[in-house]
């Protein structure tokens, strides 16, 4: 465990907290194939309600996974990718999947 201003933290909390969101790794998963559209990213997650997916990228936008590009166009085009903090989860990620593929019934 190390300790940030006298607090003790541990790394695997941290992470934990990170991606405890439901929609947390679907987003990243997504992302992974390169830059999207919020538009791609809405229909890319079915079942995403609209609040509940700008929530998610705000709070991933915060902790520095994603990084987000807003163009000056009419309407308005916003694109998000992953930061390289947020493309060094591609192992976990796919460790993630292939666990979930190996125990699907």
């Amino acid at each position: 465990m190390k300790k940030i201003k006298n607090i003790s933290v541990c790394p695997f909390q941290e992470a934990m907290d990170l991606f405890s969101g439901k929609w947390t790794m679907t987003i990243i998963n997504n992302l992974m194939s390169g830059t999207m559209r919020y538009n791609e990213l809405s229909k890319a997650i079915p079942g995403i309600n609209t609040r509940m997916l700008v929530k998610t990228l705000k709070e991933l936008e915060s902790r520095k996974i994603i990084k987000r590009k807003a163009y000056a166009t009419v309407p308005p085009t916003v694109e998000y990718s992953l930061t390289a903090k947020g493309l060094s989860l591609k192992s976990v990620v796919k460790e993630i999947q292939n666990w979930a593929i190996s125990h699907m019934e």
